[in-house]
C-alpha cells in the first residue's frame, strides 16, 4: 500500500492576541499550511522534483522546514539555555542542501512524522520565554522573537513554493 499525505486541518486564530500568542499562532498557520499543500498526495508525488533543474520537491520542503525549525530552535535557542543542544537533522558532511538533495519516496511518511514531531520540540524548547529572551548566534545578539518572525518568514516563502509544486504536481491551486 502506498502512504497517502494525510489530510490537515489549519489552525484558526485571534487577530488580536497578545504579542507571543499571535506570533506562535502564525506560525502554526503556515507550518500546517505547508502539508495541507501536501495532503492527498502519494510518496512518490512528494518526491517529485517537478521543475527542473530547481531540486525543489515538497519532500524536500519538509525535510528543510524540519532542519530550520531544529537549527534555530533547538541548536541556536535551545543551546544558550541548555548542556545538550540538538545534533543537526542532516550529517553536515553530506552538505548544506542534503534536505533537498538526499529525499527518498520510501522515507516520506517518516520525514513527515519528523517534522510534526520537531514542531512539538521547537514549541517545548520555547515554551516559557519571553519573546525578548535572548541568546547568542554566530557571535550576534538575537532573541527568540526573530526566531519567529525569521521562521514565519521562511515558511511563508516555502508556501509559495509549495503552492507551485502542488499546481505542477496535480493542478490543485489555492487554499
Amino acid at each position: 500500500m502506498t502512504w497517502i499525505a494525510p489530510e490537515v486541518e489549519r489552525p484558526g486564530g485571534s487577530l488580536v492576541a497578545p504579542e507571543q500568542e499571535l506570533l506562535a499562532g502564525y506560525l502554526n498557520f503556515y507550518r500546517t499550511t505547508l502539508l495541507h499543500k501536501c495532503a492527498g498526495l502519494t510518496a512518490e508525488q512528494l518526491a517529485n522534483r517537478p521543475s527542473p533543474p530547481s531540486n525543489l520537491s515538497l519532500l524536500g520542503l519538509i525535510r528543510h522546514a524540519r532542519k530550520v525549525e531544529r537549527i534555530w530552535f533547538r541548536i541556536h535557542f535551545a543551546s544558550a539555555s541548555t548542556t545538550s543542544p540538538a545534533e543537526p537533522a542532516f550529517d553536515p558532511a553530506l552538505g548544506k542542501d542534503a534536505d533537498f538533495e538526499l529525499i527518498d519516496a520510501g522515507q516520506a511518511q517518516a520525514e513527515y512524522e519528523a517534522l510534526v514531531d520537531e514542531w512539538a520540540l521547537s514549541d517545548k524548547a520555547a515554551e516559557g520565554y519571553s519573546l525578548d529572551q535572548q541568546f547568542t548566534v554566530r557571535g550576534e545578539l538575537s532573541s527568540l522573537r526573530m526566531i519567529y518572525l525569521h521562521l514565519i518568514g521562511e515558511y511563508a516563502r516555502h508556501c509559495g513554493h509549495a503552492d507551485l509544486l502542488r499546481e505542477q504536481l496535480d493542478g490543485t491551486t489555492g487554499a
